[in-house]
């Protein structure tokens, strides 16, 4: 069911049964009430005929291959990210999804048909029954095919542009301009951007203008100049910026790793602008079922000390986004993953039949 976002230096880790079961009981324990753990408590719970020396022995070699760490205040030892991405690659057990959840999820989306509607709802059962942040990414617009650009003049200094596409659909959009132009001038205009552009994407053709506009404009002539300019105008107005609908971030706060205020604040900063979420979101969103990003694996500083799980949406086979939940390390991963994976499904189904 996972495609997890994986580290190569947890696969080459080899440990005796002895071991991972000790280590297992730890970040259990960690994961359940947030406090480091000694070995006395080990001793107590493990079930295991062993000295609390043996397990000290045997957490300090833990200690040393990376897998747990020992926070300055306490005797006890904490799970690393190395530590945890081991535990979730290789000894997770992952649970089936309490049926009267799964019901719930189902009933919510299957009964709406408006997609905003859908999206806000789906990041608040996330948030709502995991108790951490959910998360949706908007869905992804189709990718649209210009066959024709016209151009009309307004009042005013404004053009009415017309976009035609492949696929039947027009676009209208009004540009300012500097100076009043001709119809003739406009007619040149879009002859050029047809003869150069047409039968071609436009996310690409953005990107071609925006990555030759100043070499094309020493190499044309001022009606190309023009055409190139109006061009770049109205793809940069119509360009279909990102975005996701965050819900439950305040839950972030009853985590105390999470709740030192200056770490909070650059969180929240963090959730407003979206770039980072949305770059994590993006890398996750051809994977295939649930990816996760443990602590400093995202690359940004302001989530090392969360994970991130993500799985992808998709309508007529054609995947639209990533949904999933954002929290501390230490959240309960048996719990959250299973439902990332089923509420991603529904959504999928809710989406195939609202179609």
């Amino acid at each position: 069911m996972t495609n997890q976002h994986r580290q190569s230096s947890s696969d080459e880790i080899q440990l005796s049964e002895r071991s991972l079961f000790l280590f297992k009981s730890l970040v259990d324990h960690f994961i359940n009430d947030g406090q480091p753990v000694g070995s006395r408590i080990l001793a107590r719970d493990a079930g295991l005929d062993l000295s609390p020396a043996t397990i000290r022995n045997i957490m300090a070699d833990l200690e040393d291959l990376g897998l747990l760490q020992s926070p300055h205040t306490s005797a006890g030892r904490i799970p690393t990210v190395k530590g945890y991405r081991l535990f979730v690659d290789s000894l997770l057990r992952i649970d089936h999804i309490d049926q009267i959840d799964a019901k719930h999820i189902a009933s919510e989306l299957e009964k709406e048909h408006d997609i905003n509607v859908l999206m806000e709802k789906t990041s608040n059962m996330l948030s709502e029954i995991t108790h951490l942040a959910g998360i949706v990414m908007l869905p992804k617009q189709k990718s649209l095919v210009l066959k024709q650009i016209e151009f009309v003049t307004l009042s005013q200094n404004r053009i009415l542009v017309i976009l035609i596409m492949n696929d039947g659909e027009i676009q209208n959009r009004v540009i300012h301009t500097a100076k009043n132009y001709s119809p003739s001038e406009l007619q040149e205009a879009s002859n050029f951007l047809n003869m150069n552009f047409s039968g071609k994407d436009l996310n690409k053709i953005r990107q071609a203008l925006l990555a030759d506009l100043n070499k094309m404009r020493e190499d044309v002539n001022k009606t190309m100049q023009t055409a190139i300019e109006f061009a770049t105008s109205v793809l940069k107005s119509g360009e279909h910026k990102g975005d996701y609908i965050l819900a439950g971030q305040t839950n972030l706060m009853d985590f105390a790793e999470l709740s030192d205020v200056e770490k909070l604040k650059r969180l929240f900063d963090s959730f407003n602008q979206k770039r980072d979420i949305l770059h994590i979101l993006e890398q996750a969103i051809n994977a295939k079922g649930v990816q996760i990003f443990i602590g400093e694996e995202s690359g940004y500083d302001v989530l090392d000390n969360c994970s991130v799980v993500t799985s992808p949406y998709d309508a007529d086979g054609r995947i639209l986004g990533v949904l999933g939940v954002i929290g501390p390390t230490r959240m309960n991963y048996q719990r959250v993953i299973p439902i990332v994976d089923i509420t991603a499904r529904m959504l999928s189904s809710a989406l195939n039949s609202s179609n």
